[in-house]
């Protein structure tokens, strides 16, 4: 798992991210100011940064972000802002921080998701040195699979104009690591980067944390609230997970895209607002405009360039050098040297089917990692979702198994194992949330 270095001088706050984050996995080491966090950054190997920005020392948390930014600059940041300094959580987010928190922090749901969000976004990011397309920090989006070159140059060519881009593909295919990419390439580039996943924040808070809210708007209002597409303001609003929308909030997303502006939660002060829109969704949303899902003016709002991102499974080129800048990174994150891949493990790799695409081969790369002895990861190392036990005794009969049947009998375990917690049960898999949905489904499996 990846370590995280956690900053802030409040230390009610650091053992509270500190348990919420072991709780799920992760390594976590402390500091309390920023010097002693550059210290730790220069010592020793991290994945994710999270730092407050005002504390007392020699330099604060945004000196921090610029050196280490300096320094690593492949450091995924996270930074925590008390009310009043939001707007230096935005000058954060301009110097390349990858989001931000609100203190006080409510229920660590919210932290683990955006950290989990921000380790995959570090392993889906490859060195700027590796093989492919690249502009200074932005990540490599191919190493030259033919298949994905259409999505490539549509990116270049939509990302210096001001269109809305709709970006289309399954889970984990690296919709945000293209969303990324469009914001550096554009010229919203120099303004920040705030992005919203509608399926995971719960429907009652999804209103108040795009449009933010007046103080004394509802019970427990007790300040003014920016949302988050008022601080994208000058930059690019990023809305994942799209068709997850309910139909309310579509009609009031629809009037800020055709009005550039907006109003808070119990406001009714009109906000303009000038941003680059950017959405991505792994649903049929066509499907979702004739069945009354979703709405069709909306859609087409969204969809003024659209933009399919190919399955990892297609992109068999890809597959081999993309396990290898992976490995750069977990090893990074391990502690380790770097891995390298054995014959049998490349071949092992390349028949795999991926139907979990990047995040799949991420996640199955770090687990046989932990696992591995030595500097070379072998075939026997890899955990590969396909590669499971033989049935119980009880179960096994003369009749030949399927794909099918191993693949259903492995996710029963794994949901046996985990009491039926199906996050526990697609990380034990290695597989996304979603993609463990799609396969319940597929086997009838309750």
């Amino acid at each position: 798992m990846s370590r995280i270095l956690v900053v802030d001088d409040e230390a009610g706050i650091r053992e509270f991210i500190g348990d919420a984050l072991e709780s799920d996995g992760y390594a976590v080491t402390d500091a309390s100011n920023a010097p002693e966090a550059l210290h730790h950054l220069r010592a020793g190997s991290f994945g994710v940064l999270i730092t407050d920005l005002r504390m007392p020392g020699s330099f604060d948390g945004m000196e921090l972000v610029r050196r280490v930014r300096s320094e690593i600059p492949g450091m995924v940041i996270i930074v925590l802002t008390a009310y009043g300094t939001v707007e230096t959580a935005v000058e954060a987010m301009k110097l390349g921080a990858f989001d931000f928190l609100r203190k006080p922090l409510g229920g660590p749901d919210e932290l683990r998701c955006l950290v989990r969000r921000a380790v995959e976004h570090r392993s889906l990011t490859a060195p700027v040195t590796a093989v492919g397309r690249s502009r200074g920090d932005s990540p490599v989006l191919t190493f030259g699979d033919p298949v994905m070159a259409p999505a490539v140059r549509s990116l270049e060519k939509v990302a210096p104009t001001s269109a809305t881009v709709l970006l289309l593909g399954e889970s984990g295919t690296g919709k945000e690591v293209a969303a990324r990419a469009i914001h550096e390439w554009s010229r919203s580039r120099t303004g920040p980067f705030v992005s919203v996943n509608c399926a995971a924040i719960s429907d009652p808070l999804m209103e108040r944390e795009i449009f933010g809210y007046e103080q004394g708007a509802f019970p427990g209002a007790d300040t003014l609230r920016r949302g988050r597409l008022e601080l994208a303001e000058g930059g690019t609003f990023f809305l994942d997970g799209i068709g997850e929308l309910k139909a309310d909030l579509q009609a009031k997303l629809l009037r800020v895209i055709q009005d550039r502006s907006f109003t808070r939660v119990g406001g009714n002060r009109v906000i303009d607002v000038d941003i680059r829109w950017i959405a991505a969704t792994n649903r049929d949303l066509e499907a979702m405009v004739r069945s009354g899902a979703f709405r069709e003016d909306l859609y087409h709002r969204l969809a003024a360039f659209p933009i399919h991102i190919p399955p990892l499974r297609d992109r068999r080129e890809d597959l081999i050098p993309l396990a290898e800048s992976l490995l750069v990174r977990i090893s990074a994150n391990l502690g380790r040297p770097p891995l390298l891949l054995d014959r049998e493990a490349v071949s092992r790799i390349r028949a795999a089917h991926w139907s979990g695409n990047v995040r799949e081969l991420a996640n199955v790369l770090e687990r046989s990692a932990i696992l591995a002895e030595g500097q070379t990861l072998r075939g026997a190392d890899l955990l590969l979702p396909s590669v499971v036990p033989s049935p119980r005794p009880e179960a096994t009969t003369n009749t030949a198994l399927t794909m099918a049947d191993i693949e259903s009998e492995a996710i029963r375990r794994a949901l046996s194992d985990v009491g039926g917690n199906r996050r526990r049960a697609a990380e034990r898999l290695g597989i996304g949330v979603r993609t463990l949905y799609e396969k319940l489904k597929r086997y009838g499996i309750e």
